[in-house]
């Protein structure tokens, strides 16, 4: 048996038994994602069975596949468009199939509307979430709940990563974002309540579907300031942004100065790309905070 069948198999066995249905192939997405078709003959599906294709991916660390899909459902509780789970387990998260379509401006109206509804719906606190743990990626997050959004993440996010980047020789100079930590009282523009945000809103992380909707996938849910979305969403570059962001400040209009702002807000997954694959990306987190500290 060829490695990559029994990496097929291992999925079928395991979506199988979550589902309690027969499965039919797999196909590798990438990064331990999997498109699984449930197997239904010439008559249907097998009594008590759902036909179909779903999407399985395998998690490598305890808890983050029910962070997953605690973040899937705290945002489904907005009525945004994201993938409904079938099953999951300690390992594995099944989750219903998006068609995929390409992206359109009316679309992209769509998630800036679904997203100002999204952070509308809010937060009991500042890094409140569906769960404790939590996860960027791969990289570790702490939801510790409070009431001060600056103070907040300077301490809970650009702070640990800082430190780590620093520990593992990937900034050798850490004073622009210190200097923003210190001043980010100052530069957070107005106080705002917490938002319910996606957490990790770059280009990956929407599915533009074949019905015309945005998806939101792969959340890092918490309650933040819902800057820090939007600032995510244009880190890697996003179809049609201009028109989200227009249509989302039509909805929910922005606070003065949240330009000047995107740099602060994109300091921590910058930092978070510093960790996990080091290289340009601490010269952009440098930059990042230079320019925040600018205004």
């Amino acid at each position: 048996m060829s490695a990559a069948e029994a990496v097929s198999g291992a999925v079928s066995q395991a979506v199988a038994e979550l589902l309690q249905t027969p499965v039919s192939g797999v196909v590798g997405l990438g990064d331990g994602v999997f498109e699984v078709d449930l197997a239904c003959g010439e008559f249907g599906c097998l009594a008590g069975t759902a036909g179909g294709t779903v999407v399985a991916k395998r998690h490598r660390l305890p808890g983050q596949a029910a962070a997953e899909v605690g973040g899937l459902e705290w945002l489904a509780e907005a009525a945004v468009p994201v993938p409904g789970v079938r099953a999951f387990d300690g390992t594995w998260v099944v989750m219903d199939q998006v068609e995929p379509g390409s992206p359109s401006r009316e679309a992209a109206e769509g998630l800036g509307r679904d997203l100002a509804r999204l952070h509308a719906a809010g937060a009991d606190a500042f890094g409140s979430g569906p769960t404790a743990e939590a996860w960027i990626g791969q990289a570790p997050m702490r939801n510790a709940p409070a009431a001060d959004w600056p103070r907040w993440y300077a301490e809970e996010r650009v702070l640990p990563y800082l430190r780590l980047a620093v520990d593992a020789g990937a900034i050798g100079d850490a004073g622009p974002v210190e200097r923003v930590c210190e001043r980010i009282g100052e530069l957070a523009g107005p106080a705002e309540p917490p938002a319910r945000l996606h957490g990790d809103l770059w280009n990956g992380n929407v599915l533009w579907g074949a019905d015309g909707r945005a998806w939101l996938i792969d959340p890092a849910a918490h309650g933040g300031h819902r800057e820090t979305d939007l600032a995510m969403l244009a880190l890697f570059g996003c179809p049609h942004l201009a028109t989200v962001l227009s249509a989302y400040d039509e909805a929910a209009p922005l606070a003065p100065g949240w330009r000047a702002r995107v740099a602060l807000h994109q300091l921590f997954p910058l930092l978070v790309h510093v960790v996990l694959f080091g290289g340009g990306y601490a010269r952009q987190a440098v930059s990042a905070a230079r320019a925040a500290l600018a205004g």
